[in-house]
């Protein structure tokens, strides 16, 4: 069996895949102002196959309350238009032509809180994901002690790589939920 080797960029690249991943859900979350990444998880039924709505239109945020998504075929609008409706984003389609509003309604006291729950849910979950990169990490330098001859000095030195790599990682992810939550937060 061959030896393990430790990597602390690999590591370091997979728990910024994880903060990564954390970006795009937040960014995901409805606050009181509008977002274009508010629509980028909406699939059009679109020439035969599901796609992305940022591939059949240009979507731009012309009022803080407001969406503009400007359809780039005419035959598509009616598409895109199901699809918005059917994404469970809680939002009404107006439609003029090839460009589709959508007006963002006012967030209730209660809803911000709902929201809130779940920014924590989603941060908790990126905590997981870099805490199971970190112990993946601390497995393979064990490995590399028992089997390769690795020293004890430099086991606790790369360990405590890892550590710091991980509390940095994890201060980011901590970083990004105050963020969001001020965000949600602010009426």
């Amino acid at each position: 069996m061959a030896t393990p080797t430790y990597d602390a960029d690999d590591l370091q690249r997979r728990m910024t895949g994880a903060i990564a991943n954390l970006r795009q859900e937040l960014g995901g979350l409805r606050t009181g102002r509008a977002s274009a990444s508010l629509v980028e998880p909406v699939q059009v039924e679109a020439y035969g196959s599901m796609m992305p709505l940022n591939q059949v239109a240009s979507v731009s945020v012309p009022e803080p309350r407001m969406l503009s998504i400007q359809v780039w075929d005419k035959s598509m609008v009616h598409a895109v238009e199901k699809a918005i409706v059917n994404s469970n984003l809680g939002l009404s389609p107006a439609t003029e032509g090839q460009v589709i509003r959508l007006r963002l309604p006012e967030l209730t006291q209660d809803r911000r809180k709902d929201l809130v729950k779940v920014a924590h849910k989603y941060t908790e979950a990126a905590k997981v994901a870099v805490r199971h990169v970190r112990r993946d990490g601390l497995d393979i330098l064990k490995k590399m002690e028992k089997d390769a001859g690795l020293s004890k000095d430099d086991h606790e030195r790369m360990a405590d790589q890892v550590q710091k790599t991980t509390d940095q990682n994890i201060a980011e992810i901590d970083q990004l939920l105050a963020v969001k939550e001020k965000e949600i937060l602010t009426v």
